[in-house]
């Protein structure tokens, strides 16, 4: 779009180039997230911690108490993606 003068806009048409830009991006994001590429991704603690908005000690609790799967490597955790989206649910 460029540059744009918002002076001449409504508030209905920069609701509307706001909402189209918005949905753009979530569309981009979206694929992002469920594509083939990136699902079966392993990642570390830290990794899942930054995913999911958590801290460490919340990633541990949900951990023991079964509602994320981790696998390990040696002394590292890590967590697959694909199960971190399954877990994300809409709420009604």
């Amino acid at each position: 779009m460029g540059n744009m003068i918002l002076q001449n806009l409504t508030q209905e048409e920069l609701e509307t180039i706001i909402q189209s830009k918005l949905e753009e991006e979530f569309a981009k994001l979206t694929k992002e997230l469920t594509g083939k590429n990136h699902n079966d991704d392993l990642l570390t603690r830290d990794e899942t911690c930054e995913f999911l908005k958590i801290n460490s000690s919340t990633l541990w609790r949900l951990t023991n108490k079964g509602k994320v799967k981790a696998y390990s490597f040696g002394s590292r955790r890590y967590y697959k993606r694909s199960e971190l989206l399954e877990i994300i649910k809409p709420v009604q």
